[in-house]
């Protein structure tokens, strides 16, 4: 059975401390691939309610919409050539809209090991400095300017 596509609409959610610390996961078909959380809208789905779901998904942080700080911005970027089979034939970029979780403290993460491999928490000039996407590294780089909630 074939999978559907996948919708070219997804979602960015940076999780950090009070202080800076950032969580990254590394990606586990693509070791080096550092990142936050990421993930496609389903059907149907909101942006905020994405957001939620593929944070417990990738980490096993549950969180309910409001906790999550909507930033309000879209990115929109080409898909990298590896990945577009998994989306319709012709479709070359994906709009991705930003959010971010302020936790107490740096926590471990319930990773879901066909997903991610590896986690770590980092200042976050140097989890700007791992990502590989430049969408999650600015959006890092904007978190001292972000009021903290």
């Amino acid at each position: 059975m074939n999978k559907p596509f996948k919708q070219p609409e997804s979602v960015l959610v940076v999780i950090h401390t009070p202080d800076l610390q950032v969580l990254l996961i590394e990606r586990a078909l693509h070791p080096g691939f550092w990142q936050s959380v990421t993930g496609s809208l389903e059907p149907g789905e909101t942006p905020a309610r994405t957001a939620v779901r593929e944070l417990f998904e990738e980490t096993g942080i549950r969180a309910a919409p409001g906790m999550l700080q909507d930033w309000r911005i879209t990115n929109r970027f080409e898909i990298l050539e590896r990945w577009r089979d998994r989306y319709a034939p012709g479709v070359t970029h994906n709009l991705e809209h930003v959010f971010s979780l302020c936790v107490p403290q740096a926590l471990p993460a319930t990773l879901a090991p066909e997903e991610h491999r590896d986690q770590c928490w980092l200042p976050y000039q140097a989890a700007a400095e791992k990502c590989f996407s430049w969408s999650n590294r600015d959006a890092i780089l904007m978190l001292p300017a972000r009021p903290v909630r």
